[in-house]
């Protein structure tokens, strides 16, 4: 496979795990989660595919828009920066998310984001 033809493979994958996660569809966006999968962000982490496909549906309920600003793809990882717009007093979020694929497959996810407007409400959040 070419660099060209395993960077757009990632990219498929990435994108569609991203376009299904905010439009609130967990099961078209566990199509592109493989095993083992690990999650982390500041606030939760998950081990598991099934642990953080269960948390997708009520942060979706907060989100009212995503603007994509930058995706960046390599042969087995990708990075896409965005801002989210929710409906909490954190407001819009600006994010990083960083994603590890193997045979097409996202087995690691990264977000990053400034977690202090969000303290507020960590008790809300975490399971």
């Amino acid at each position: 496979m070419t660099a060209t033809t395993a960077q757009d493979r990632t990219r498929r994958a990435v994108r569609g795990y991203h376009e299904a996660r905010f439009r609130g569809d967990v099961p078209a966006a566990a199509a592109y989660v493989g095993e083992p999968f690990h999650f982390e962000s500041p606030f939760l982490s998950s081990g598991d595919r099934e642990g953080h496909l269960a948390t997708l549906p009520g942060f979706v309920s907060i989100v009212t828009g995503v603007e994509l600003i930058s995706e960046l793809y390599g042969e087995d990882e990708a990075t896409l920066v965005y801002d989210v717009h929710t409906a909490t007093p954190a407001g819009t979020q600006r994010t990083a998310e960083h994603f590890r694929l193997r045979d097409g497959r996202i087995t690691s996810i990264i977000l990053v984001f400034d977690a202090t407007p969000w303290q507020p409400m960590r008790a809300h959040i975490e399971p």
